[in-house]
């Protein structure tokens, strides 16, 4: 297989999110839309059947069976704005799903790498990666500009499930716990389904708060409603919960609940959160950008490659030169944890020779260069530095 050849397969298996986010909140929505019926239905049952018993006895007048009547039309008339709100929201839906399946279909046209239908293909995706990490990271207004000057990704990314995510995120940091109750509520089902102790852990903080706040009547209260219900698998953490009634908080060392009310709680919180939220929609916890930029640091990265090499050279500066972006000032950090490149064939040029600054380079490519570059002639000059060194001073090396 030639370096050119194309795997449509390679790319789809990345992009599993892609299709599953819209599948999720479609059967989300249809659910929803389910709920409202099944309710609606037992309730115009039940008030018809009530409304007719009640003329057919004669224990109800004309106006109150007007009223009972014009009640059950008015509760119909707020299921068909339900229900109409949500079938916008399903053909938003599936107009992402087709673009989202064109999308993809568009990989099995191309044949290789170097088709200009792959670089069309390959700019969009890279434009819907940076939108992503962008939303993920709180930097919206750059997100959403970037959606705005690139409508073929409209699309294709999920702006209301991450800038959702992000402010539940940020709310849990400024010790607000409203939001992310109500998203609980929402998704109780999966919360359930998935043994996750997210609302009790957020249940648990608000409790601990009321303490800090010297209210213990009020903390009870609250405990009795929320946290005893999860005895059976909370049981420790409600026990320890109740001693702080006794503990109140305090910066004295000696406090055997001190961990309670430490602030640090609040971050572990929001992380526990965008975890949950990621699991449940199919996201993977690192963007799908820093996956794909760490699998090609690593395919790059050799034992020779440290921090330092360049110092003094910035890879986007020198775009054009053979530096090695491993080493560069931008990508050495990102770097430092990734596993080396396993290489088992050389790819080094055919024809290498070695500047007095100790870089290597093909000769052919280094002349193409130099050509281009308009060096004078008898000079060569390192597409890397700029520095010019004498043609004589070239020495053939014979790599091992």
């Amino acid at each position: 297989m030639s370096s050119t050849d194309f795997n449509a397969e390679n790319h789809v298996m990345l992009e599993q999110a892609l299709l599953k986010l819209p599948h999720f909140l479609m059967r989300q929505n249809f659910k929803t839309s389910q709920k409202y019926l099944e309710r609606e239905s037992s309730y115009l049952n039940s008030a018809a059947t009530d409304a007719l018993n009640k003329c057919l006895n004669g224990s109800a007048t004309l106006d109150d069976s007007i009223k009972q009547v014009d009640l059950m039309i008015s509760r119909m008339e707020n299921l068909k704005r339900k229900l109409e709100n949500l079938n916008e929201d399903e053909e938003v839906l599936m107009t992402k799903s087709k673009a989202r399946i064109g999308y993809l279909q568009d990989l099995y046209s191309i044949n290789s790498t170097d088709d200009k239908e792959y670089e069309k293909w390959s700019r969009i995706r890279l434009h819907r990666l940076l939108v992503d990490h962008l939303l993920r990271q709180g930097y919206s207004e750059s997100a959403l500009a970037l959606i705005d000057t690139n409508d073929n990704i409209k699309d294709l990314v999920d702006v209301n499930v991450l800038l959702q995510c992000k402010n539940i995120e940020q709310s849990l940091r400024k010790r607000s716990t409203a939001e992310c109750l109500a998203w609980c509520q929402e998704n109780k089902s999966y919360l359930k389904k998935a043994n996750s102790s997210l609302e009790f852990d957020v249940r648990l903080q608000q409790y601990i708060e009321l303490i800090r706040e010297g209210k213990p009547i009020e903390a009870i209260k609250y405990s009795a409603k929320y946290l005893v219900s999860n005895a059976d698998s909370q049981i420790q953490s409600i026990l320890k919960a109740s001693a702080l009634l006794v503990f109140p908080p305090s910066n004295a060392d000696e406090n055997p609940y001190e961990e309670l009310y430490s602030q640090e709680r609040w971050d572990k919180l929001a992380d526990t959160f965008v975890a949950t939220l990621y699991s449940l929609h199919g996201l993977s916890k690192p963007s799908l950008l820093q996956i794909c930029l760490s699998a090609g640091l690593s395919a790059l990265k050799t034992p020779s490659c440290k921090e330092g090499n360049h110092k003094s050279i910035s890879f986007t500066s020198t775009y054009n030169s053979s530096l090695c972006p491993i080493c560069s000032q931008e990508l050495s950090e990102l770097s430092k944890s990734l596993p080396y490149a396993h290489h088992v064939r050389s790819s080094v040029e055919i024809d290498p020779v070695m500047l007095p600054n100790g870089t290597i380079y093909g000769a052919q490519s280094l002349l193409e260069f130099c050509a281009k570059a308009g060096v004078p002639a008898g000079k060569m000059r390192d597409p890397a530095t700029e520095e010019d060194f004498d043609e004589s001073s070239l020495r053939r090396v014979f790599p091992s």
